[in-house]
């Protein structure tokens, strides 16, 4: 999900081939064939990487996320995707529950307007290297597309794609049982971008928390559900396009409302919708 292009236009921008069906949770996954089990802190072990960023978001209900960790992109204006809603700094939009989840949320207003909220470490914290994984309940529904990423800390110097994206985990409401992990840069952006999904054999991602992570280490990218890694990219993938992900990159998390990959919500999409963050932790290799 990128704010300065489409970030996908089709479904072409995923493989199909690529996607793999999940079980219920780490114990589930690691029975399926063709997919193997990470354990989180097997992944740290390997690598000993430092907890560099974490936020638990307890807090009383209504209250901010901590303005120590989180910055706010603000405004409307379709975000290079043909977006819908306009991001506020409101606790309408962003605020901890006092049960110890970020709440995102997604509203349409009485003017028929939609408004969300995209949070960001851009000037912060970055992370080169290292595991980033959130426990994430998402929202549903048509044209509703929450997502948690990151973006190349030199984004204002070298702009996009050049700076680099990595897509921990989005999901478009059409397809509640379907998450997708992908990677863009210079030569594979927007509907060309470079990674693969993961599929529940029932029900809706939206029914329940998952950890969705990335790991990430020079010349290779890994993305996880529940500690199941469904893809793995290398620079061979990039097919001769430049790496650009040996650098710092900031996080985000965001839910959006509409755009070209998703689709406008319809009558069946309901409002609000909320997208609940128990807890995010960036782990940066020593």
């Amino acid at each position: 999900m990128t704010n300065e292009d489409q970030s996908h236009q089709a479904d072409g921008a995923i493989d199909r081939r690529r996607l793999l069906t999940l079980g219920l949770g780490a114990a589930a996954a690691a029975g399926i064939t063709g997919v193997a089990a990470l354990r989180p802190e097997t992944a740290r072990a390997a690598t000993t990487p430092a907890l560099l960023a974490a936020d638990e978001f307890d807090g009383p209900a209504g209250s901010a996320p901590n303005p120590g960790i989180w910055r706010y992109d603000l405004g409307g204006g379709g975000w290079g995707n043909g977006e819908l809603e306009v991001y506020t700094d409101s606790r309408r939009n962003s605020a901890l529950d006092g049960n110890g989840n970020l709440v995102i949320t997604a509203r349409r207003e009485a003017d028929g307007s939609y408004t969300s909220a995209r949070l960001t470490s851009q000037g912060t914290y970055s992370v080169q290297y290292g595991r980033v994984e959130a426990r994430i309940r998402i929202p549903r529904g048509q044209g509703i597309w929450p997502a948690f990423w990151m973006l190349g800390a030199d984004l204002p110097q070298v702009g996009w794609p050049a700076c680099g994206e990595i897509d921990v985990m989005e999901n478009i409401g059409r397809e509640p049982g379907t998450v997708h992990g992908t990677v863009h840069g210079p030569g594979y952006s927007g509907a060309e971008g470079i990674g693969g999904g993961a599929t529940l054999p029932q029900g809706a991602f939206a029914d329940d928390f998952h950890v969705y992570a990335v790991d990430w280490r020079p010349g290779s990218i890994s993305w996880s559900v529940d500690g199941a890694t469904y893809r793995t990219i290398t620079p061979t993938d990039t097919n001769g396009d430049p790496w650009v992900f040996d650098k710092p990159f900031f996080v985000i998390l965001n839910v959006a409302v509409g755009g070209g990959w998703p689709g406008s919500p319809d009558a069946t999409t309901r409002f609000p919708q909320q997208m609940l963050v128990d807890w995010i932790r960036v782990w940066q290799n020593a």
